[in-house]
């Protein structure tokens, strides 16, 4: 990952924090997490099953930083973060389950419009 100084060629540099060890794997097991279930062809199912382990990792992240972390701003944005993006990740997994479960029945039924705080 450029950028990344921990890792470079997949051998850990000497002189690393475990902080920037522990964001390298975390970041590494989001981005295998988020392709290991390869494309099904819907764009429903296909986002979700991509967005649940981005948010798992923003989650890990965020754990990371209450760790390591001393700024009392950017520790409390880390705690939002870990409490919005585990309910953000319940529901999108409900989802994702419901979807499964009508697109394995073979329905082609509509949808409801869904209603949220993030717009129309």
């Amino acid at each position: 990952m450029k950028g990344m100084k921990g890792m470079r060629g997949g051998h850990a540099q000497h002189g690393v924090s475990a902080f920037e060890r522990e964001m390298d794997a975390s970041m590494a097991r989001m981005m295998q997490d988020m392709h290991g279930p390869g494309f099904v062809g819907q764009a429903d199912i296909d986002f979700l099953a991509m967005m649940i382990p981005h948010h798992a990792g923003a989650v890990d992240m965020a754990r990371l930083v209450l760790q390591h972390g001393r700024d009392p701003a950017t520790r409390q944005l880390a705690e939002e973060i870990i409490a919005g993006q585990t309910i953000e990740i319940e529901s999108m997994t409900r989802r994702l389950a419901a979807l499964q479960q009508r697109s394995s029945a073979g329905s082609a039924a509509e949808f409801p419009s869904l209603g949220g705080t993030r717009g129309p």
